[in-house]
């Protein structure tokens, strides 16, 4: 498994992929969150605090991570090596996994230079330092399993074309119903409006964004994860 992680994870910096994908990501969040004048401005917001980055990553994620993962296993059935692949001494479990962190990684280093958003917020509070530390730490924490939520969807749906930009949208597709599908549905339920929203991901994400880490909310995010896991080793089983 660390063999195809390490070569999955140098093949993106290999290509401008990791860049692109880092660029874009920080782009992004850069120029909503301090140059656009609009709801989500930091310095516009009159109180220290990057909740508008909590709110916007897991939308950005839904686009970043499946271009991420569109060629995992795209890209190896439509060139055959996927085959070269499964003779190596090595199972499809490894493979997957290998991809799985590989994908999830970029996604942590993506992340990592956010932490300045956090430290000009601090020094910004008045008095220095009125931030909410405990919201913070479970919303990197949430974030962490949304990411690996949409890594594992994004690369089973890598495993239903030999096309990338089919393997994209499917991700995408996915990814939204599972992030905020329910929670559209749940609206015409009234009844059963809260338990349609947490078979969705957005319920779980903001439940640990406030702070407070419940084991459900983990075993939703833990469970969805395997699932895709288990059913994309499943396609390459079959392949």
């Amino acid at each position: 498994m660390i063999a195809i992680l390490k070569k999955e994870f140098n093949s993106f910096f290999a290509a401008p992929i990791a860049y692109l994908v880092i660029g874009v990501f920080l782009l992004i969040n850069g120029l909503f969150l301090w140059v656009f004048k609009d709801d989500f401005n930091i310095l516009n917001a009159g109180f220290a605090d990057i909740n508008s980055f909590f709110y916007l990553t897991p939308w950005i994620f839904l686009f970043l991570i499946p271009a991420i993962t569109m060629k995992s296993f795209a890209d190896e059935f439509n060139s055959g090596t996927i085959e070269i692949l499964k003779t190596r001494p090595i199972t499809n479990w490894q493979i997957v996994l290998g991809k799985f962190w590989a994908s999830l990684l970029l996604v942590i280093v993506a992340l990592v230079p956010t932490l300045t958003y956090v430290y000009s917020v601090y020094q910004l509070g008045s008095p220095t330092g009125n931030l909410d530390f405990g919201s913070i730490i479970g919303s990197y924490i949430g974030l962490l399993f949304l990411a690996a939520t949409y890594t594992a969807i994004g690369l089973f749906t890598s495993t239903l074309s030999k096309n990338q930009i089919v393997a994209f949208i499917l991700g995408v597709f996915i990814t939204f119903l599972l992030f905020y599908g329910f929670d559209a549905i749940s609206n015409s339920f009234s009844n059963q409006r809260i338990l349609i929203q947490k078979l969705g991901i957005n319920e779980h994400f903001k439940s640990i964004a406030r702070g407070v880490i419940d084991t459900r909310d983990i075993l939703y995010f833990l469970s969805v994860t395997l699932f895709f896991l288990c059913i994309t080793k499943n396609r390459l089983d079959h392949e």
